[in-house]
């Protein structure tokens, strides 16, 4: 496994970022992925893995990409300071993070697994990640939701309305020490289950996952006017940042 020479390793083992980029993107109607389309001039997913790097806190990273954008993604990789590793992603994202777990070095400790359509991610956030993972095995960035939520029946119908202070939207990294989140995604798959997140999967085997603070800002870009947000966040001028 080739990894960053120029870090240095704490005593809990290497820190591995995992960056899942293998979506199609077909709710953003570009016709291709979307973590290959420009932002600013700079491709989504360059910016992504800029993030991870510049952070100064990663030992490896490793991508996971669709067969169909080896060639785009090998151009960008290119164009990094590191060797990074990739993978090629699954079905589904569940399966295609379990690849990406697979390729780990056999020194990581801790290991974040990213959105590559999160471009915003910050330095600030990986740390907060990072050490949450060491200090409670488990951490998961995201923010208080701002919004009154309700719990409806399946025709719509509020069954109750959960404390808000007690509520959050999750976001990528979600980092875990490494034993944990691969135990998770191997009793995943023995016992057929499917979560909508890492996180839950930690939860499925009784890991108690701690939330951290992510930022307004690390959107997931998933439709066409999600990239007129993320134009707006680049400019700083977006309104909904302040």
């Amino acid at each position: 496994m080739r990894m960053n020479t120029n870090m240095s390793m704490s005593n809990e083992g290497a820190v591995s970022a995992i960056i899942v980029a293998a979506g199609k993107g077909s709710r953003t109607g570009l016709g291709f992925n979307k973590v290959l389309a420009d932002l600013g001039g700079v491709p989504m997913l360059q910016r992504t893995i800029h993030a991870f790097i510049d952070s100064g806190l990663i030992d490896e990273i490793i991508l996971v990409i669709s067969r169909d954008d080896e060639e785009r993604v090998r151009k960008i990789i290119q164009k990094t300071p590191w060797n990074i590793e990739w993978t090629y992603g699954g079905r589904e994202r569940q399966e295609s993070v379990y690849n990406g777990l697979k390729k780990m070095s056999g020194k990581s400790g801790v290991v974040l697994i990213h959105d590559g359509a999160r471009p915003f991610v910050d330095t600030g956030i990986i740390r907060r990640c990072i050490e949450g993972a060491r200090y409670y095995g488990a951490a998961c960035a995201g923010m208080p939701v701002k919004d009154t939520i309700k719990i409806t029946d399946p025709e719509g119908y509020i069954l109750n309305t959960p404390d808000r202070s007690l509520v959050w939207s999750a976001q990528t990294p979600q980092a875990f020490r490494k034993e944990i989140i691969i135990k998770a995604h191997e009793d995943a798959i023995k016992n057929c289950i499917k979560g909508t997140d890492d996180a839950m999967l930690a939860e499925q085997t009784g890991v108690r996952v701690r939330m951290v603070k992510g930022s307004n800002s690390n959107i997931k870009i998933t439709s066409k006017e999600d990239f007129v947000w993320a134009e707006a966040i680049l400019k700083g001028s977006d309104p909904q940042m302040s």
